[in-house]
C-alpha cells in the first residue's frame, strides 16, 4: 500500500507529454497579460527605505501567463462621462436650496441695508465656512458696488453677487488633473492622502471610473495597509470597472513596498494612471510625515509623483481646515477633492481650504452614486448654490 502511494504522489504533479512536472503556481504570483479587474497580491516584509526590492533582487514572477479561467468573471462596469457629471452636479446643488445663497440674496434684496444686515451677511458667510478673511473681502466688495451702483433690483443683485463669489472661488486657478507621466511609457502617479472618515478609499475608487471613462489604462495600489478591509473595498471599485488591484496579502504590510509595487506593476502593464490609497491615520505630524515620506522615496524610484491629492469631508468645517494645514505640510498637496459637497450649508470650505493651502479644489463629490465625483468648476458650483 506504501509502495503504490509513493507512486501516487509524483504522478499527481505530472502532465502527460515528457514527463514534465508543471508546478501548480497561485494565481496571486502571476503577473503579466492578466485580464482586467485582476486581483494582485504580494507579499510585503518591512524592510525600512529598501522595502520595495530592486528589480535586480526580485525578478517579476511572471512565467506563467494566467488566463480569463483563471480569474473570477466580474461584470465590468461603464462609467458615465465627466463631462456629463459637471451639470448634473450642478443642478442637484440647486435643488438642494442652497442655504447659503439664499439667505444672501434674501439680505441683499432689501431696500435699504443697515450695519445689521452687512454684519448678517458677514455671519451667514462664516457659517458656511467661508473664513474670515475671505467673508471680511467679500462684504467689503459688495458694500462698495451696491453704494456705487445703487443695486436694488433682485436680479442685478444676484448678478452682482455671482460675480463676486466666482472672484472668491478663484476660476483662475489650475485645476487640471495630472495623470501623465514625465516621460514616454511611464505612468502618471496620484497619491491620495487624507484621515479615515473623509471617503478616502471611495474617493479612489470614483475617481479611477472618472480615468476609465476618459479611456485611461489604471493600476490602483492598496496601500492603506492597516485599515481592516480597505484593501478589499477598493478591489471591489477596481472589479466593476476592470482596474488591476495590487494589495499587500496581509494586514498591517508595508504600505511603500505595495506603492512601489502597483508603480512597477502599472509600467509593466502600460497603464496611464497609478492610483494610490494611503493610510488615513493622523495621530501625529511626525509619524504621518515619516509613513508619506518614505512612499514618496518608494514611488519616485519607478516613477515621479505627478499629483497629491488631499480627500476633505466637506462637512467638517474648522476641522478639516486643520487636517488639510497638517498634510499641507507633509505630503506636497497638489490638489483638494471635496466629497459630502451636497451639505451645501458649508459650501465656503472651498474659499477656505484654497487661501489654506493655496491649491485648488479640483474634485467635489456630491453624494453616494459611484458617479458622483466631477471636476470642480467655479462658475457652476456658484451657480448651483445660487439655484441657478
Amino acid at each position: 500500500m506504501n509502495d503504490v502511494l509513493l507512486w501516487l504522489i509524483p504522478l499527481a504533479v505530472l502532465v502527460a507529454g515528457g514527463g514534465t512536472a508543471a508546478l501548480l503556481v497561485p494565481r496571486s504570483r502571476r503577473q503579466r497579460d492578466l485580464p482586467s479587474g485582476t486581483v494582485l497580491e504580494r507579499p510585503t516584509t518591512a524592510t525600512g527605505d529598501a522595502a520595495a526590492p530592486a528589480p535586480a533582487e526580485a525578478p517579476p514572477a511572471a512565467e506563467v501567463p494566467a488566463t480569463a479561467a483563471d480569474v473570477e468573471a466580474v461584470p465590468v462596469e461603464q462609467p458615465a462621462p465627466a463631462q456629463g457629471r459637471l451639470v448634473r452636479l450642478r443642478d442637484r446643488l440647486a435643488r438642494s436650496g442652497s442655504p447659503l445663497g439664499a439667505r444672501l440674496l434674501a439680505v441683499l434684496s432689501r431696500d435699504q441695508l443697515t450695519e445689521d444686515d452687512w454684519d448678517e451677511i458677514e455671519e451667514t458667510l462664516l457659517l458656511a465656512d467661508v473664513g474670515a478673511g475671505p467673508a471680511g473681502e467679500l462684504v467689503e466688495a459688495l458694500r462698495t458696488r451696491v453704494r456705487v451702483l445703487g443695486v436694488t433690483d433682485t436680479q442685478a443683485v444676484r448678478a452682482l453677487l455671482r460675480e463676486e463669489l466666482v472672484r472668491l472661488v478663484d476660476p483662475g486657478m489650475d485645476r487640471a488633473l495630472r495623470t501623465a507621466g514625465d516621460e514616454p511609457g511611464q505612468p502618471g502617479v496620484v497619491m491620495v492622502v487624507g484621515v479615515n472618515g473623509t471617503g478616502k478609499t471611495t474617493t479612489v475608487g470614483k475617481l479611477a471610473r472618472v480615468l476609465v471613462a476618459e479611456d485611461k489604462k489604471v493600476v490602483l495600489g492598496a496601500a492603506d495597509t492597516f485599515r481592516a478591509a480597505a484593501a478589499d473595498q477598493l478591489q471591489t471599485w477596481g472589479s466593476r470597472v476592470g482596474v488591476t488591484t495590487v494589495r499587500a496579502d496581509r494586514d498591517g504590510a508595508d504600505p511603500a513596498a505595495v506603492a512601489f509595487d502597483a508603480v512597477r506593476q502599472g509600467k509593466a502593464d502600460g497603464a496611464d494612471v497609478v492610483l494610490v490609497d494611503t493610510a488615513g491615520r493622523l495621530q501625529n505630524k511626525a509619524g504621518l510625515m515619516d509613513e508619506l515620506g518614505k512612499i514618496t522615496r518608494v514611488v519616485t524610484r519607478e516613477a515621479p509623483l505627478t499629483e497629491v491629492l488631499l480627500v476633505l469631508d466637506a462637512t467638517t468645517g474648522q476641522n478639516g481646515l486643520t487636517q488639510a494645514r497638517v498634510f499641507g505640510e507633509v505630503a506636497g498637496v497638489t490638489g483638494i477633492v471635496l466629497t459630502k459637497l451636497d451639505g451645501t450649508a458649508k459650501g465656503g470650505i472651498v474659499v477656505a481650504v484654497q487661501r489654506e493651502l493655496g491649491v485648488p479644489v479640483k474634485l467635489v463629490g456630491l453624494g453616494e452614486g459611484p458617479d458622483d465625483l466631477a471636476p470642480f468648476d467655479a462658475e457652476q458650483f456658484v451657480d448651483g448654490i445660487l439655484g441657478d
